[in-house]
């Protein structure tokens, strides 16, 4: 039986119980399935593209030293480079990987794409640094406009500070109650 066919018949038969567990266990090692599947497709596509490489290399060995005794080798070469680059379409399709256009034009351009990883990971680590700027200058003036509250309304800032010490418990109470699944913990009524 595969993991499609115990997600559906998993479980109890209604709704809840193990069948939740089940089905999410199915849903992980179906994800995992999936995952070994598409690098299998990809190591596919990848060693036709070798083989592709082979022949167009064998191919321009026998075109560099073509004579006329050599016209049925360089046939037969064509026609495997023919068959194998229609092997390697009808692999691609059922590839389904994604390259952002950026790549293709730096490979294009004749550049390493391995600079577009890079210059995506420099952009994200300075967007990442004006945030982290500022978030903290945003705390410095929380702290700041704490200080100057509490030196003229004391007792409406001790009141903000209570009311904000009961919320915070209360988000806490509500997060333990939430399973590392995403689904909410419910007393039974016994």
């Amino acid at each position: 039986m595969d993991s499609s066919q115990s997600t559906v018949l998993g479980g109890n038969g209604g709704s809840g119980g193990n069948g939740s567990l089940i089905s999410q266990n199915n849903d992980m090692a179906a994800s995992a399935a999936g995952a070994d599947d598409s690098m299998q497709k990809l190591n596919q596509v990848s060693n036709c593209i070798q083989k592709t490489l082979g022949l167009i290399h064998q191919l321009y060995l026998t075109v560099s030293t073509f004579n006329a005794a050599f016209q049925m080798p360089l046939l037969q070469r064509i026609n495997g480079l023919v068959v194998e680059l229609d092997n390697m379409v009808k692999l691609a399709e059922k590839c389904n990987i994604q390259v952002p256009m950026e790549v293709v034009n730096l490979i294009d351009d004749g550049k390493n794409p391995d600079e577009f990883t890079k210059d995506v990971i420099n952009s994200c680590i300075a967007k990442n640094q004006i945030t982290k700027g500022k978030t903290d200058a945003l705390k410095g003036l929380r702290k700041h406009l704490l200080e100057e509250l509490e030196q003229n309304f004391p007792d409406e800032v001790e009141t903000f500070r209570e009311s904000r010490a009961a919320a915070a418990a209360e988000l806490k109470r509500q997060a333990q109650s939430i399973l590392p699944n995403g689904d909410v913990r419910v007393k039974s009524e016994h």
